[in-house]
């Protein structure tokens, strides 16, 4: 079987002995076989922050800005040859285009940002000078400067090209290099584009390398210039910013884990309005979007109690539209989940969900899928709950099926609907739709202390919108 490679002291590299397989989320057909056995982590990072990190400290932000922008346009005029790799892990063309084009756009955007916002120097003076005594003689400045370790990028299995492009340009940018561990599952379309960034012949020696597999025992050798940054489940984040070395040496780790986000329906919104058609879209658009794996997607719908059951009727009415199957099928508006581990999980994360919740769409037997066959794909239908008294039921807003899955819930009032958004613990992103003023303004600065981003869409904003689930590089 075809062995993916890791890229590790600037040579490709299969790891040793037998690996996890990779399957086609479409077909269940074995893709590709991933193993890091027999990588030596500890020469990765020393061959980072020696000569990775040298060139790239030594370039100004507008030259590391430059290297985005030419990279960016490499990667454009080869794109095509990711869609093919981007199909196998269950991506629809729409949702390649995101993870694909939208990722390479981040390089664009960086590049951009670093040649308006930094100066054509090594390091940023962060601050006008600060006085420090009477008569000036004394002063202060804040200034940036690289940090001489390397950044290690842990991402998640829904958005390989993306994901890891996201990361890459701000560390770029900040004139790090970096090791990127993508998730097994999708790691495929991510050896494609690092190979296309490694033939570029733009990197500096060093500056990415590439683990297909386990981590092994990287962490043991991190040091306290170095960065972690992790993209993913809340418990695997949890397990690994506990390691032992990266508390000890108090290594900095970031972590973006899954969360519970929202959207609120405002009491003023009815049927007749276009603002209800909007909270409708988006909502389907979000369960369906990359089948629901997103780390943005909502995941519960915060409604008016005498809109519950309006807004159900039409959820299932559009739901019942989404055609399921082959990426490449024509009307095909969702693919599949990563893999068959995953439609289990989502299976017992709905279970659990529906001791507190009714199930109101999903979760047929058998259900339609156009262009492939369900028995051997990692299908998933989108699944609609209702929860009745959901500050009552903690579990709605505890536990999160990674997938296309849903759950309604009611509030009494403006309060009330602050506090179920609250329940979530601290989302990602928190939407309102309302088409009045005073309404948005109480649900933003409610809902504001625990959402990272707030959308607030009416029929002005929505049709320019880039919705709910869309992070920008632009937005701190």
């Amino acid at each position: 079987m075809q062995k993916i490679k890791s890229y590790a002291l600037g040579q490709w590299v299969e790891g040793e002995g037998p690996g996890q397989v990779v399957q086609h989320a479409v077909t269940g057909e074995p893709i590709g076989e991933v193993s890091s056995r027999g990588l030596d982590f500890q020469a990765l990072l020393d061959h980072a922050r020696t000569t990775g990190s040298s060139v790239l400290r030594s370039m100004t932000f507008h030259e590391r800005a430059l290297l985005l922008k030419n990279m960016a346009k490499y990667l454009m005029g080869c794109k095509d040859e990711f869609y093919t790799l981007s199909t196998a892990t269950g991506a629809t063309k729409a949702d390649s285009w995101v993870d694909i084009e939208g990722g390479i756009a981040t390089f664009f955007s960086y590049s951009g940002i670093g040649r308006r916002e930094f100066p054509n120097e090594t390091f940023h003076v962060e601050t006008d000078v600060s006085p420090l005594s009477k008569s000036g003689s004394f002063i202060g400045r804040h200034i940036c400067t690289p940090l001489e370790g390397a950044a290690i990028h842990i991402n998640a299995f829904n958005f390989p090209c993306w994901g890891m492009l996201e990361k890459l340009a701000t560390t770029f940018l900040a004139g790090m290099p970096a090791i990127v561990k993508p998730a097994c599952q999708t790691t495929a379309p991510t050896e494609k584009m690092v190979a296309a960034m490694i033939e570029s012949g733009l990197l500096p020696e060093g500056a990415l390398q590439l683990i297909c597999g386990s981590v092994g025992d990287l962490f043991d050798h991190l040091g306290s210039q170095d960065v972690v940054t992790f993209t993913g489940s809340a418990a695997t984040g949890r397990k690994l910013k506990s390691h032992p070395n990266i508390i000890e040496k108090a290594i900095r780790f970031n972590m973006e884990a899954d969360s519970l986000n929202c959207i609120i329906l405002g009491p003023d919104v009815t049927p007749e309005l276009e603002e209800f058609t909007i909270f409708i879209k988006e909502v389907v658009r979000e369960m369906t979007a990359k089948t629901g794996q997103k780390c943005t997607a909502i995941r519960r719908t915060i409604v008016p109690e005498d809109m519950t059951q309006p807004v159900i009727d039409a959820l299932k009415q559009r739901l019942e539209t989404v055609r399921v199957g082959h990426p490449d099928a024509e009307g095909v508006r969702m693919g599949t989940l990563a893999g068959m581990d995953q439609v289990r999980e989502v299976r017992e994360r709905v279970a659990e969900l529906r001791q507190n919740t009714e199930l109101v769409f999903g979760e047929r037997e058998e259900f339609e899928v156009v262009g492939a066959d369900r028995t051997k794909g990692a299908f998933c239908e989108p699944t609609l709950l209702y929860c009745a008294e959901p500050l009552r039921t903690d579990s709605v807003h505890e536990i999160e099926a990674f997938g296309p899955v849903n759950t309604v819930m009611p509030y009494a009032d403006l309060d009330e609907a602050i506090r179920l958004a609250a329940k979530g613990g601290g989302s990602l992103v928190g939407s309102v739709v309302t088409a009045d003023d005073a309404i948005a303004r109480k649900l933003v600065l409610g809902i504001a202390p625990h959402h990272g981003r707030v959308l607030i869409l009416n029929r002005e904003s929505a049709p320019e919108s880039t919705g709910h689930g869309s992070p920008l590089p632009t937005l701190v």
